[in-house]
């Protein structure tokens, strides 16, 4: 086995690593950087230096150290990198956690697309799966997909209907392309779905508004992530939850009732920093809260994906995911352009 680096280089780089997690504002992420030091320290030791592997592993890992000095030092864009790794919203953790939602072994395997041929099936939807590519708030894009997406992929050709006119004028699809194509699709939009942390059950008699949490075991389906470990509560406890018809009081109102002895208000327990609090309010933009409901005595519910009322998502909507403009809203747009052009230019004509 031969290191990359000096041994010495590469565990005082570990030790200096060590030191500034202690600086990291919350328990769970002074824990998991731990961890991950350490878990990357032994990849480096074990990897064998050839074409440079090694030299540029214990580069990648002194640039996370940077990002980490830089984020307790209270930059914006580290720290949103320190939570989104810490969280699974990006890197390895993110590829962990969806692992267990991209199969379900209680789903019948759907027959194979070439007869005989067992690496042809079709991929397998779960039903968690499928409530985070419907549901806009679970996705990076923040573009859902239909039902009918998933049933047939829009990128697969027309030619994959025996009878369509494609397939009449230029041939059947190859069943091998239709097999690629499927499974594609399937991985690329996979990837675009931000993972769970938990998912939570509830139960109700005859209106949604009035559903009790459950256990999962009590409501019979599979948990994932970290799953009854508080981790989605702690980011609440960090934000810190609203309450309802209360809202900020403002200084001029604190000091009026100070004079008159009014009671303050209790306000709901949070972290001291706003500036925590909004990097913690957009993380909870990137995670999807799942939630499974069902009627008492009911064989199947029914998975339903939101995000916190705390949470900060992005509003910047990009240009290819703008809606389609509808025959009112071109109508009404016709009209203004109409009723520019009859306004008589009153602008100034430039002098030559």
């Amino acid at each position: 086995m031969t290191l990359p680096e000096s041994t010495c280089q590469l565990f005082s780089i570990y030790g200096e690593f060590i030191r500034e997690t202690r600086y990291l504002p919350h328990a769970y992420l002074r824990h998991f950087y731990r961890i991950k030091a350490s878990d990357d320290v032994r990849a480096i030791a074990e990897t064998k230096d050839t074409k440079g592997l090694g030299r540029r592993k214990l580069k990648r890992f002194t640039k996370e150290l940077a990002t980490v000095k830089a984020a307790i030092q209270g930059n914006t864009s580290a720290f949103n990198h320190v939570l989104d790794v810490a969280y699974g919203r990006k890197g390895k953790l993110r590829w962990e956690l969806m692992q267990p939602l991209l199969t379900d072994p209680k789903v019948q395997k759907p027959p194979p697309i070439i007869p005989a041929v067992e690496k042809s099936r079709p991929p397998v939807y779960p039903r968690e799966l499928t409530a985070l590519l419907t549901s806009p708030a679970s996705r990076s894009t923040r573009k859902g997909l239909t039902l009918e997406d998933l049933e047939t992929p829009p990128t697969l050709p027309l030619r994959a209907d025996p009878k369509s006119e494609d397939a009449k004028l230029l041939g059947p699809l190859s069943k091998r392309r239709e097999v690629n194509t499927r499974w594609r699709f399937f991985t690329e939009e996979s990837r675009k779905v931000y993972p769970p942390l938990e998912v939570e059950a509830k139960v109700f008699s005859s209106k949604p508004s009035e559903a009790s949490p459950v256990t999962i075991r009590e409501a019979g389906i599979r948990g994932f992530g970290f799953q009854e470990q508080g981790l989605l509560e702690d980011i609440h406890n960090i934000v810190g939850r609203r309450k309802e018809g209360l809202r900020p009081i403002t200084r001029r109102e604190l000091h009026a009732m100070e004079k008159t002895g009014q009671v303050l208000p209790t306000p709901a327990t949070r972290h001291p920093s706003r500036w925590l609090r909004r990097r913690y309010q957009q993380l909870l933009g990137k995670i999807p809260q799942v939630t499974y409901t069902y009627q008492s005595g009911a064989k199947d519910g029914r998975y339903m994906v939101s995000l916190s009322d705390q949470s900060i998502a992005p509003s910047v909507v990009p240009i290819h995911q703008y809606g389609e403009v509808d025959s009112a809203a071109l109508a009404w747009y016709d009209k203004a352009m109409l009723e520019d052009s009859q306004k008589p230019d009153t602008g100034k004509k430039r002098k030559k």
